[in-house]
Parts: structure tokens; C-alpha cells; sequence
């Protein structure tokens, strides 16, 4: 089974206290849930649009995995603490 991959791209953030609030919960949660962070930060490098925009990439054993832990109560919470603080996206995708 592939492992899957869970992506989050920051359009902007208007409140970064809410945004360190949202950290404090959800860095627990994703490693509870069984994820590894492998990047997180700005890009060293931008081509084709240029969207400097922050990001983070981990790794799960499974989308199930992912999944389950993206819809899990301590993340959210996360995500409640979070609330209009940023304008984000999250995708999963599959390893190959």
C-alpha cells in the first residue's frame, strides 16, 4: 500500500496568534495520528506562478491513516482554534 501524503498550502494569515494556537494543537494531534512532518516553511524557491506561500508536507502510512487523523477530535479542535485565523488547503494524495 502506497503511503499518502498530506499537504497544506497558507494563502495568507490574518491572525497569527490564532495560527500559533492551531500549531499547539494540531503538531500533537497529526504525530498522535500517526504523521511524520518531512517540510514545513516558505518556499526556498518558487517557478511557474510564484506564490511564496507557506507550506507544510507529511507523510502517513496510508490516506486512511490521513484521513482518519485529519477528521479526528484533537485536530478538530486544531482546526476550531484555528477558525478564520488563515486561508488555507489541505490535500492527501497517494505516494507512488
Amino acid at each position: 500500500m502506497p503511503k499518502a501524503y498530506w499537504i497544506s498550502t497558507y494563502r495568507s494569515v490574518s491572525d497569527p496568534d490564532k495560527l500559533a494556537a492551531y500549531a499547539a494543537l494540531a503538531g500533537p494531534s497529526i504525530t498522535a495520528g500517526g504523521g511524520r512532518f518531512l517540510a514545513r516553511g516558505e518556499p526556498a524557491k518558487v517557478y511557474e506562478l510564484g506564490l511564496m506561500q507557506r507550506t507544510v508536507l507529511i507523510e502517513f502510512d496510508s490516506v486512511a491513516q490521513a484521513t482518519a487523523t485529519h477528521d479526528s477530535p484533537g485536530y478538530q479542535a486544531a482546526l476550531a482554534a484555528l477558525g478564520d485565523g488563515a486561508e488555507r488547503e489541505i490535500r492527501i494524495i497517494n505516494g507512488i
